[in-house]
């Protein structure tokens, strides 16, 4: 009974985000995060932050997959930098 096709991007998709949250919680234990303010308007904590980003990042991917017919790491990338100034200033 195969439900999914597991393929390799598949795979290493869900296991980025297995590690992410790992590495996350193991973060979170070794050093509390403490609510701040930054560019977003209001006081939120690393792992709001992460929410926030992974959930605008699949927000970016669609409108990247249904506006453009540019290749998908070109929106990855965007991503990944968008992360960045999320979890730094966010």
């Amino acid at each position: 009974m195969e439900w999914m096709s597991w393929t390799l991007p598949t795979a290493l998709f869900f296991s980025g985000i297995a590690i992410i949250l790992i590495g996350m919680t193991v973060w979170q234990i070794m050093s509390p995060s403490i609510e701040r303010r930054g560019f977003i308007p209001l006081a939120t904590t690393r792992g709001d932050r992460l929410f926030i980003g992974l959930l605008s990042s699949a927000f970016i991917h669609l409108a990247f997959v249904s506006l453009t017919n540019a290749d998908l790491s070109v929106a990855t990338a965007l991503c990944v930098i968008w992360m960045i100034i999320l979890m730094r200033w966010g």
